[in-house]
């Protein structure tokens, strides 16, 4: 078995048509399977972020002073 590793830039006309071919022809049955990599970030950090940004709040500045007497 050959594994080969391809960066793709999924925003290129070029690389979507490659993509959804390979997604077409992905079939087991014919010796080709689809094997997602492991991600390059620290799985602490990612989780991280993804807390973050689930409780990311918004808030309302009506007067800057009462802002800056929050602080």
């Amino acid at each position: 078995m050959t594994t080969i590793t391809l960066k793709i830039n999924e925003r290129s006309s070029y690389g979507k048509a490659l993509l959804e071919l390979i997604k077409v022809g992905i079939d087991e049955k014919k010796g080709i399977e689809r094997v997602e990599g492991e991600s390059p970030y620290n799985p602490e950090f990612v989780k991280m972020i993804k807390e973050s940004a689930a409780s990311k709040e918004r808030y309302e500045v009506k007067d800057i002073n009462e802002l800056w007497k929050s602080l």
